[in-house]
């Protein structure tokens, strides 16, 4: 009987050697109620989105600052919600708590405990990244390691500390954000239909079980 198991990592340096992946749809940045309902309205169209959300960084010890911008993405374009302007609205929570339309995004639990300082909410509907790709034997846990193993392409992280509360956001801001939730998208939908296959992964590593002695049951 064969043992042996085998897991799918990656390293830093094969990443980073690796093409950047550029953003490839269109953008909206929604900030106030009217876009708000607008976008809600064209997200209800979809039976799966992809989600993310940035947080202005904090430099020091103590302070957390609330969510500044929800991403929402479809495979043609990503709805950028700046929370910090028009906070969540009641559109936006029921989107949140439909269970009928799956939000795909990556440590998700992370995003609610921010998210309820914004006020109550109850979300259903979303699936965590983080737990499909373990059944994959995929044991990297990032955005950017997950989408170099199955897609070759690195998400560039130039942006992640760059103020999320700013007045107006850049457009290197704008592609960042949609990005990540892009790619959750992306990497869903290929996942589910079958064409990632683990077994020719040219990151598929053999796992090397601990040898135990019969006296002590120590290594």
């Amino acid at each position: 009987m064969n043992n042996d198991k085998y897991i799918i990592s990656i390293d830093k340096e094969t990443v980073s050697g690796m093409p950047i992946l550029t953003y490839p749809a269109a953008i909206t940045v929604v900030d106030t109620a009217e876009l708000a309902h607008a976008a809600i309205r064209e997200l209800c169209l979809q039976s799966v989105v992809g989600f993310d959300t940035e947080t202005r960084p904090s430099f020091r010890k103590g302070c957390v600052h609330k969510v500044a911008l929800m991403q929402i993405s479809t495979f043609d374009r990503c709805y950028l919600f700046r929370l910090n302007k028009i906070g969540v609205c009641a559109d936006l929570k029921n989107f949140l708590e439909n269970p009928g339309i799956l939000k795909i995004g990556l440590s998700i639990h992370d995003d609610f405990n921010v998210l309820r300082r914004s006020g109550e909410l109850s979300p259903h509907g979303f699936v965590d990244l983080q737990d499909m790709v373990r059944k994959y034997g995929i044991n990297d846990i990032s955005l950017q390691k997950i989408y170099a193993i199955i897609f070759g392409e690195r998400i560039s992280k130039s942006q992640r500390l760059s103020n999320w509360e700013a007045d107006r956001l850049t457009e290197a801001q704008q592609a960042y954000a949609a990005l990540d939730a892009w790619a959750c998208l992306k990497i869903y939908t290929y996942l589910e239909q079958g064409h990632f296959r683990a077994e020719k992964s040219p990151y598929r590593h053999l796992v090397q079980e601990p040898v135990y002695n019969n006296r002590n049951n120590k290594p």
